[in-house]
């Protein structure tokens, strides 16, 4: 990050504590969070060496979170992040995520709303159940690619013939995840 007159420059001291140079106080990483959620900017630098080390500090602020209990990131994403590391798509991971980030948080009003009217108060919940169930659809499908994956799984029966397959429920699925964006985008477009 660049140093700009609008952001609040946090010290960082050999004992670990974070000192604000804007309002001259001691500040605990929960309160460095409360900022970022009042999207208030600033940066980090360690008091000894003057490095700019505000990328960590966001890293264990987000780590604390996930520590509490309070699990934002499915496990695919982070096996899959990091394995990004060293990989070729490496330099286009940071602005695809940053991207995909500022959409979602410039739509996020409008999303909830939109599930709201359509779902119904437990539309978030219902997401959340379908995006673990997608999870586990994409965990298993990459261990089916994996050559060399665990060998103490064992082998999946086949399905019984008169219930449907994986693959049949996921494409039911894709269809009516499909179906419920195109009612989401054409109320929006006020069809």
């Amino acid at each position: 990050m660049t140093k700009q007159a609008d952001q609040t420059v946090i010290k960082k001291y050999a004992n670990r504590r974070l000192y604000n140079t804007g309002t001259s106080t001691y500040v605990t990483l929960e309160d460095l969070s409360d900022m970022v959620k009042a999207e208030e900017d600033f940066v980090v630098y360690d008091a000894k060496s003057g490095d700019d080390i505000t990328r960590s500090v966001l890293t264990q602020i987000i780590f604390e979170h996930e520590n509490k209990g309070q699990n934002l990131l499915p496990i695919a994403f982070l096996r899959q992040l990091i394995r990004f590391y060293g990989d070729s798509m490496q330099n286009l991971v940071p602005s695809y995520l940053d991207f995909t980030m500022q959409n979602l948080a410039k739509d996020q009003e409008n999303l909830r709303k939109q599930m709201a009217e359509s779902f119904g108060d437990s539309a978030m919940q219902a997401m959340e159940e379908q995006v673990r169930r997608n999870s586990e659809i994409f965990e298993n499908a990459m261990k089916m690619f994996m050559p060399f994956g665990s060998t103490s799984q064992k082998p999946k029966k086949e399905p019984e013939p008169s219930k449907p397959s994986e693959l049949e429920l996921l494409k039911d699925q894709i269809a009516d995840m499909q179906k419920t964006i195109s009612e989401l985008v054409d109320r929006s477009n006020g069809r």
